[in-house]
């Protein structure tokens, strides 16, 4: 009865109910209500390098991204091969990883693969996995204004959500392959490859940037650094791997933009920082980062040291284990953001903790607060993970115990976990501190330390003296309680 009132005096006649589009998606490609074309196109003419036209074989591709585009083809869709693995490639670089660009939704293709996955909430993605590898398939992006307003568009399929800043909260906007490459953030990642004609799809003169060894963002620079501010990060990361230069344009406007690294979430922060600095061009990445004014945004005390003593023993350290760290990357040796990021903030650390032993505390508890305190002024902006940041603090708290070695003490520093850590940590410093003779000769003699056998090693301390003797804490004593008298 209600509804049939609902229906009679309501005023509103009962809408059609319409079909998802995911519905019956493996049968054929989904079928989408017209979409009115951008005013004007960021783009210029697509090219088409054909098969004789570039270098780029089947040989050098994953055999599993192959799988993902021939079984997206058979089902009726469109995909390519897209971005950064295309990019290398032309480059003569063996990519890293592969990923695939569809016009099939992230629900199709979960009904195509068993083996997928679907993550992200701001980008919606599927992850086809094939044991150790995983090939991320991503849905053509639309724009998230303009024609993506369309009110005859299911909600569900085109949401975007953008800050008061311009940044993109959300967008899980689809569209065509043309509005992808628009999307796409520089001219040689808007690069497609097919496996229907194996031609290469150039929408943004990518190949002659590559020619030209330029890194240029696709549109208007300012608006696309605050779409997505770690843009910033990714064109300084992609100049020092690719021996590129930054074009004059988009490099402008980073110095002024870079604030805007503070909104973009702390943990996303960590992961790009560990991609600029242990992927073998740490060192450079980390002079552009100063050049640019980024290093500010990131790490603002170390920046302060850097500007009140350019060349000063920060600078120094820091660049000891930057190259130290390309070193062993180029060594296929492991390394740790824990290291990096000790020598980064050690001299911040150590200036907190001298003027708190000036006000009064002793040095173990001013070097436990300065630890706290610069830790906790970071990891606002870069979410170190606590695995790391306690591997920081035991290489600090080290540092003064490796001067205290009379005794046994120094047989037992040998068998602290972190001892090697700290002992490659005080060779830095003495490395940075050129000046300083007296960490040179501590660090010669815990490298003698090591490597002695049992009576050296009691022969080398012997040889301190009053060296590496430490007052230690004060014995307690015991007052007897007077009694009084009853």
């Amino acid at each position: 009865m209600l509804d049939f009132c609902r229906r009679t005096f309501g005023g509103k006649a009962k809408t059609a109910k319409t079909v998802k589009p995911h519905q019956n998606a493996v049968a054929g490609k989904v079928q989408r209500a017209p979409r009115q074309a951008p005013s004007a196109s960021l783009l210029p003419a697509v090219q088409r390098l054909s098969r004789d036209q570039h270098a780029i074989s089947r040989k050098d591709i994953s055999p599993n991204a192959l799988k993902v585009l021939y079984r997206l083809k058979d089902a009726g869709f469109d995909a390519y091969l897209v971005g950064g693995c295309i990019r290398d490639l032309l480059l003569g670089i063996k990519p890293k990883d592969f990923d695939v660009v569809t016009n099939a939704h992230p629900e199709q293709v979960k009904q195509v693969f068993r083996n997928c996955r679907l993550i992200g909430r701001r980008f919606r993605l599927a992850h086809v996995v094939f044991g150790r590898e995983i090939i991320e398939v991503a849905t053509f992006r639309g724009h998230h204004s303009g024609a993506d307003d369309e009110a005859d568009t299911a909600p569900k399929l085109k949401t975007a959500s953008l800050s008061d800043h311009g940044q993109i909260l959300r967008d899980n906007v689809y569209g065509t392959i043309e509005e992808d490459a628009e999307r796409r953030d520089f001219t040689i990642n808007a690069l497609y490859y097919s496996v229907n004609d194996f031609a290469v799809y150039d929408f943004a003169n990518g190949t002659q940037a590559i020619a030209e060894r330029k890194i240029e963002l696709i549109g208007d620079p300012e608006t696309r650094y605050r779409e997505d501010p770690v843009r910033i990060l990714r064109a300084i990361r992609f100049a020092a791997k690719l021996n590129m230069h930054i074009a004059p344009p988009t490099a402008a406007p980073i110095p002024q933009l870079a604030v805007l690294l503070k909104n973009i979430p702390a943990p996303r922060l960590f992961d790009e920082l560990v991609k600029l600095l242990l992927a073998g061009k740490a060192f450079d990445n980390f002079m552009l980062m100063r050049d640019m004014r980024v290093l500010k945004q990131l790490l603002p005390q170390l920046d302060k040291l850097l500007k009140q003593e350019p060349e000063g023993k920060a600078f120094q350290l820091a660049t000891k284990a930057l190259q130290d760290t390309d070193a062993r990357v180029d060594a296929d040796k492991p390394v740790t953001p824990a290291f990096i990021f000790a020598a980064l903030l050690w001299y911040p650390v150590e200036l907190r903790s001298q003027a708190l032993v000036t006000d009064g505390l002793s040095e173990i508890d001013a070097m436990n607060i300065a630890m706290t305190e610069v830790l906790d002024d970071v990891t606002r902006t870069i979410a170190i993970p606590k695995r790391f940041t306690l591997s920081m603090r035991d290489i600090w708290a080290l540092q003064s115990r490796l001067t205290k070695r009379a005794g046994r003490r120094a047989f037992k520093l040998l068998e602290q976990p972190k001892f090697r850590g700290a002992f490659d940590f005080l060779q830095l410093r003495a490395q940075a501190q050129t000046d300083d003779n007296s960490l040179t000769e501590l660090a010669v003699w815990w490298e003698r330390f090591q490597f002695a056998d049992e009576s050296g090693r009691l022969a080398l301390i012997s040889q301190l003296g009053k060296e590496g003797v430490d007052k230690g804490p004060r014995r307690r004593r015991s007052y007897k309680r007077k009694r009084t008298a009853e």
